[in-house]
């Protein structure tokens, strides 16, 4: 599985295309840098996931119990605009129109390493999540997330 670390600016043209910025390039095999999938996020940003990160998780969702409301419920809001994405011959990437507004992309952005993913936001939504966000608050999340793997 591929991980990724970093932030970096980029900008989207008039037709919704970007280029993957060359420090996520780079941490990417050459062969994996052609696929990917991108689809909502669980806040108001994207989730660009190269191709083998998603198939894992693809796979695990294929396994949950279609008879439960809540799997469902779950399924139509994180599938819901998934689509495979390609590079054009330029190098860029396209966001489906859908995606785009969902996350109210205008012209600068940002894409952050979220793990085997990365996330594309809004720049100035980007900016406001962390302004928001003091450094008391992050200590006490650190603390909550990470203190249940010593348990």
């Amino acid at each position: 599985m591929t991980g990724f670390l970093g932030e970096y600016e980029s900008t989207l043209d008039a037709k919704g295309r970007f280029l993957l910025p060359a420090g996520f390039k780079k941490q990417l095999p050459e062969v994996e840098a052609a696929h990917f999938v991108i689809n909502r996020g669980f806040e108001k940003c994207l989730s660009l996931y190269p191709l083998k990160n998603w198939e894992p998780l693809f796979d695990k969702i294929t396994k949950l119990n279609d008879f439960d409301p809540k799997v469902r419920q779950f399924l139509r809001y994180f599938l819901n605009g998934a689509t495979q994405v390609e590079p054009d011959s330029a190098g860029r990437l396209l966001i489906p129109p859908n995606l785009k507004e969902y996350a109210e992309l205008k012209k600068d952005i940002v894409l952050v390493a979220a793990v085997n993913k990365i996330e594309i936001w809004d720049s100035n939504k980007y900016k406001q999540l962390f302004d928001s966000f003091s450094a008391e608050a992050f200590s006490d999340l650190a603390k909550d997330v990470m203190a249940k793997d010593k348990e």
